[in-house]
């Protein structure tokens, strides 16, 4: 079995609203294109992107790659109050950390929640974000089935979760080194409610979107790919939700569609 890779240094960068997010330049010169990888919900940017070999196909399709933990994950700042996870902060923490590495163009690689960040990124701050790669990305809130009282409990007394997906994502985050199984949870409540996904606003970037043919959601990552206007759709063969970033033939794609002109 082959170690993993290094972890790179973490370099904190303060958010408007007072919170330390941990970003990570994965190397290369400063005048190479740039990649702006952002990680799904209870991951964080080592497991999602260097352990799965995201980070070395890029350095050798010549890109320079930064990633960070978002807010509640990884090793940034983990607030236990939901009112600190909205789309609107998530995007703003893309902001900060496009701002201190001084970057003016950037192409966003997103899973799930990093992905479903990077839409409202695309819309929000279009002279920074050129294009961009979107895995597992549904339209609608993709966890509203989750039992917010049932991970409570969890939490507080180790009473057992009932629920399935509740239970998936939770046994998911226990996994990871440094999760907060409460701040994960005050970030569902607080995204709940949230600007979501709209084919009816789609951004006007070229776009690749990605999902496993496993995945329940692959309709609906259809249905938004089909709605942008510059969008092309991929399915991942054999992948469901959790696994589809490992993928080899997800990176190839990904590979693909990046070499093509903007």
């Amino acid at each position: 079995m082959l170690p993993l890779p290094p972890r790179p240094p973490a370099v904190g960068v303060m958010t408007s609203d007072g919170l330390r997010i941990a970003t990570y330049d994965h190397g290369g010169s400063s005048d190479l294109p740039v990649v702006l990888a952002v990680h799904g919900f209870a991951s964080n940017a080592y497991s999602n992107w260097v352990v799965t070999g995201w980070v070395r196909e890029l350095g050798r399709a010549g890109y320079r790659v930064i990633s960070f933990d978002q807010r509640g994950h990884g090793n940034s700042d983990k607030p236990h109050d939901p009112a600190a996870y909205t789309m609107g902060a998530l995007v703003d923490d893309v902001q900060a950390v496009l701002d201190t590495y001084l970057l003016d163009e950037v192409t966003y690689v997103g899973y799930s929640l990093g992905a479903r960040v990077g839409w409202h990124a695309a819309i929000d701050l279009p002279h920074l974000v050129v294009r961009g790669v979107f895995g597992g990305i549904p339209d609608g809130d993709p966890l509203t089935r989750f039992r917010v009282d049932e991970a409570k409990s969890f939490i507080a007394d180790g009473r057992p979760v009932e629920d399935r997906l509740t239970a998936a994502y939770l046994t998911m985050a226990s996994g990871f080194d440094g999760n907060d199984l409460s701040a994960l949870v005050a970030l569902v409540e607080g995204m709940r409610g949230s600007p979501q996904p709209d084919p009816d606003n789609a951004p006007r970037q070229p776009l690749l979107f990605a999902t496993g043919s496993d995945d329940k959601i692959l309709e609906a990552s259809k249905a938004l790919a089909e709605a942008t206007p510059r969008g092309e759709f991929f399915s991942i063969p054999g992948r469901n939700h959790f696994n589809a970033p490992t993928a080899r033939a997800f990176r190839e794609r990904a590979m693909e569609f990046l070499s093509t002109p903007v």
